[in-house]
């Protein structure tokens, strides 16, 4: 089967900025939390590929920690909306019309109902900033997004014919859940999960912007935004390089999402022989 350009183009991406924070665990160019006032605002050069930032710093050993600061987050984040929503979905699926069903979704309409950046502030701002609560923050609103994918492709499934005879067989709604509905709707959750992705990323960026995410010295591609916010005039590469990371990232995921999508969805494969 021939791959999606999109999926190839965008794993490329994806894959140069993971490759790029594993690497930045073991070595990057520079130490980033070393300053060099001596050598501040360089422009690019062979020796740093990006130039360095205000305090001296290689911004190009800054991108690669950064890179792995704001998957991490994401990872983590996604993480946590997988592993609490998609039992939620599926339990809620399994007692559809039940007043529980009624319950779960009436609880993700509710968190849907807030704006998801600005709660996150909030959770933030209340329990102090650091990468652990930006996970919680942005991990919370992940949650609902979980649950009504799984329970939107599990209810279509609950009533074909062979989950009705492993119901007759004795299965229970958990054993038919794990070992029946979650593999059909795996390819759901893996395109959806793309999308989250690229979202945390980006929530990791703003909360990083703004002072409530991942805290000096430990490098975050937000926090190099703001800090070049008022030097873009005279020091553009400062801004330049950072947002090319953000773009770049997020559009690679955003690609294989919609590369995995059509892979993964049946509709799309008999539409396309």
């Amino acid at each position: 089967m021939k791959l999606p350009r999109t999926l190839i183009f965008g794993g490329i991406l994806f894959a140069t900025f993971l490759f790029a924070a594993l690497v930045s665990f073991f070595w990057t160019p520079e130490n980033v939390e070393v300053l060099k006032i001596t050598s501040r605002f360089k422009l690019p050069s062979v020796i740093n590929w990006f130039g360095t930032d205000h305090f001296g710093r290689d911004i190009f050993s800054m991108i690669m920690v950064g890179a792995r600061t704001s998957i991490a987050v994401a990872v983590v984040a996604v993480g946590i909306g997988i592993i609490i929503g998609v039992p939620l979905g599926l339990w809620a699926a399994s007692r559809h019309g039940h007043w529980l069903d009624d319950l779960i979704m009436r609880g993700n309409d509710l968190v849907f109902a807030f704006p998801s950046l600005i709660i996150a502030i909030l959770i933030t701002a209340v329990f102090g900033p650091s990468a652990f609560n930006a996970i919680i923050a942005i991990g919370i609103f992940n949650v609902p997004v979980f649950a009504r994918i799984s329970r939107g492709g599990a209810l279509s499934i609950w009533n074909l014919d062979y989950i009705l005879s492993a119901r007759v067989a004795g299965k229970g709604t958990f054993r038919i859940s794990a070992e029946h509905i979650l593999p059909n709707i795996a390819n759901l959750l893996i395109v959806q999960g793309t999308i989250q992705f690229s979202l945390g990323i980006l929530a990791e960026a703003a909360l990083s912007y703004i002072g409530l995410g991942v805290q000096p010295p430990t490098p975050s591609w937000g926090r190099m935004l703001a800090d070049s916010q008022t030097m873009i005039s005279f020091a553009p590469h400062l801004a330049l390089f950072p947002g090319f990371a953000i773009i770049l990232t997020v559009l690679g995921l955003n690609l294989m999402g919609d590369g995995l999508r059509d892979i993964l969805d049946p509709r799309i494969r008999r539409a396309q022989k």
